[in-house]
């Protein structure tokens, strides 16, 4: 769901005019200052579960730094408070992706999220080969991918490779919408890759950029998985065949994915997790249930499609126009984050349920990220220094 500064552009001209806007800056360090406090005094965990988070590689690989709706969110400074959350949280990199509509929101959106990670370097550190994400979390800092939610960005299929040289990872090929490349979610048609699409599909893995499949429809989905000669990802998204919603993923994309060595990420946003109350996170933990059984533990890993604090900590007007932009078929409930997993430290509480599920510990760790540094590995390539123009030789000089 979630979108450029934290909200997707068709979502930022519904917000663009809200007062609350310029309040909402100065809220984040404040909320997750009182946040993290009341983390501590409501959560305990058993040392097992401490210390397989701890000794784990746990990649989100759907996670936007901050879910705020101010244009210059990128611009304040991370507070202690905030440093200490994502710390705390136990997760070691995040897919830092969102939607955009332009090939000038894409590179505005890179710029500013890269120089906050910059001005932030104590915390966080940008990667772009999957070894920088391993360095990263033995310096005990927070690895983040730069991602994208959209593929409007690339004008031509020449501009896939400028952008993974400007440090773009990942690319959704479309969001909910039509767009050139294929069909979203909530389309009423889906008519697959478009001709277009097949040459941004083939300059994807020219590149070594992942190739996210999250937001597409059906057919867009098996034609894009099909299309590719490497593995994609599923980055958030969950199981249809447990929750019949439009943006979730069938039988046949799960295992069309996993034939060629994808990985889905499962998602804790309340729609997509279940259609009726009680939502929590054992639900989750069944859509995790679900692709094992159907693909292999290989195929499975974790895609919040929140920060830290979640949707419901949005202040109430924005989290109210939020949900009444998209169409009656997202069925937002009155909440949209899933009990147990709606903190800063979820991912503890993950653990403890797949434990519970009696999942091994090499299994959890394949969960928790391995699956997915596995897919980074064989998808991103070195980049490639291109030597500069040679002078022409203009031969000998006339006398």
């Amino acid at each position: 769901m979630s979108g450029f500064r934290g909200v997707s552009w068709e979502r930022r001209r519904v917000l663009g005019t809200l007062g609350a806007a310029a309040a909402w800056a100065s809220m984040p360090s404040r909320v997750f200052s009182k946040a993290l406090s009341a983390d501590d005094a409501a959560h305990s965990y058993s040392r097992k579960v401490v210390d397989l988070v701890q000794r784990s590689l746990v990649i989100d690989m759907l996670a936007p730094l901050k879910l705020d709706f101010n244009p210059d969110a990128y611009s304040f400074p991370l507070s202690d408070a905030d440093a200490a959350m994502f710390r705390a949280s136990g997760i070691n990199v995040f897919h830092n992706s969102v939607g955009v509509a332009s090939y000038d929101e894409g590179l505005q959106f890179l710029l500013a999220w890269s120089a906050y990670c910059g001005r932030n370097a104590d915390v966080f550190s940008l990667v772009g080969r999957v070894e920088d994400i391993d360095h990263a979390k033995a310096n005990r800092k927070i690895a983040v991918i730069m991602g994208l939610q959209n593929a409007d960005e690339f004008r031509t299929a020449g501009d896939v490779k400028d952008f993974y040289e400007m440090g773009l990872r990942c690319a959704q090929l479309t969001y909910n919408s039509q767009n050139l490349i294929g069909s979203g979610s909530t389309e009423r048609v889906d008519g697959g890759v478009s001709d277009y699409g097949v040459k941004i599909i083939e300059a994807m893995n020219d590149a070594g950029m992942l190739i996210d499949v999250s937001h597409c429809g059906d057919k867009t989905t098996l034609d894009a998985i099909d299309l590719s000669p490497r593995a994609i990802a599923i980055t958030h998204s969950n199981c249809r065949a447990l929750n019949n919603h439009p943006r979730l993923k069938t039988d046949e994309a799960i295992r069309n994915l996993a034939k060629k060595g994808g990985v889905m990420g499962i998602t804790g946003v309340r729609q997509f997790v279940k259609d009726r109350e009680p939502t929590t996170i054992e639900d989750i933990v069944d859509h995790i249930d679900h692709v094992v059984k159907l693909v292999g533990v290989e195929h499975v890993g974790i895609g919040s499609d929140a920060d830290l604090m979640g949707y419901d900590h949005m202040p109430k007007d924005q989290y109210e126009k939020l949900k009444a932009f998209y169409k009656a078929s997202y069925a937002f409930r009155e909440r949209i984050d899933t009990d147990g997993f709606d903190h800063p430290r979820k991912v503890y509480d993950l653990t403890a349920a797949l434990i519970r599920r009696k999942y091994s510990d090499s299994d959890i760790q394949l969960i928790l990220g391995g699956n997915f540094r596995r897919l980074l590995a064989q998808t991103w390539k070195e980049l490639k220094h291109t030597p500069p123009p040679q002078e022409k030789t203009t031969g000998e000089k006339k006398s």
